[in-house]
């Protein structure tokens, strides 16, 4: 992928549209793309709704908007910053278009959600401190720098988890998101054994190659990880989901030793009276999500 960045500007009424997703009220995304570059975004759809023809990953367009002049009208709301960006690109150290939110919405009763990959999100603890019940999610898939370099140009992993440690001291509830697992790569527990002194919950997502990346996901692993092609294809182009149900009865179990809350699918902000974090499984998202439209 070329390392050139295309950067644009566009004005929008608003920053803050109606949310399709099942946890918020409202999306806020102060940039259109992401300069992350991962490599299995389920986001790169939007690509076609932009105008670019350059590559998903290599282009940003910064959003300027009306200042917002009635922030209480979205009191108790569910606000989520990111939803098809990561507000916190490296591009938002000079455009501070997410501060620029933060700022306006002062005053606010609104349920705020951030999710990042970026360790940037500091730099505004200031802000966020200043809302009823905040909660930054971190992506944090592989405890492996090399695999993480192939597959996102986001900051590292420890910068991540050293972010997650700092605003859970600072009395903000956070979330690591180990998503997208990648089957026999991703180090779930692993994962769960480093966070989980500092994070309040933990949800679970599996890879899903049913974007345009999936044949670059394949091709990948064919490369990278030869053993591994044979799974792969059972579970991508067989849509057996064997290996799914196996890592959920493990994960149950590994739950179960360590007394800790686990859901299947159930909404993603439970809290266990104990402090504990709490695991949520999403392995199974889809098929209810389309069991439902049916119904």
């Amino acid at each position: 992928m070329s390392d050139t960045l295309h950067l644009g500007q566009v004005k929008v009424k608003t920053v803050l549209t109606k949310s399709n997703l099942p946890i918020a009220g409202y999306s806020v995304n102060p940039y259109i793309g992401c300069t992350h570059a991962c490599g299995y975004c389920y986001a790169c759809f939007m690509k076609r709704f932009t105008g670019h023809e350059e590559p998903w990953g290599t282009f940003l367009d910064v959003k300027y908007w009306e200042k917002i002049k009635n922030p209480e009208k979205y009191n108790n709301s569910t606000v989520i910053v990111g939803s098809v960006t990561d507000a916190y690109n490296p591009q938002e150290e000079q455009f501070r278009r997410t501060r620029a939110f933060l700022e306006e919405m002062q005053g606010s009763k609104i349920n705020l959600i951030i999710t990042t990959k970026s360790d940037l999100v500091l730099r505004d603890l200031d802000l966020i401190k200043t809302f009823p019940s905040p909660l930054v999610s971190w992506s944090v898939n592989t405890l492996d720098e090399a695999f993480k370099e192939d597959m996102d140009k986001a900051v590292s992993i420890e910068r991540r988890i050293a972010a997650m440690k700092k605003c859970h001291e600072e009395g903000i509830r956070t979330t690591c998101f180990i998503s997208p697992i990648f089957p026999e790569i991703t180090e779930v527990f692993e994962i769960i054994e480093r966070i989980g002194d500092f994070c309040d919950y933990i949800w679970l997502e599996n890879l899903n190659l049913r974007g345009g990346f999936k044949a670059e996901i394949m091709q990948y692993i064919s490369e990278k990880y030869p053993h591994l092609l044979p799974l792969y294809q059972q579970i991508y182009n067989k849509n057996d989901m064997t290996y799914w149900k196996i890592l959920d009865q493990k994960v149950a179990e590994y739950a179960e030793s360590k007394g800790l809350l686990y859901v299947v699918d159930q909404e993603p902000f439970l809290r266990d009276p104990t402090g504990k974090p709490v695991i949520i499984n999403y392995f199974y998202h889809a098929q209810i999500r389309q069991s439902a439209k049916k119904r």
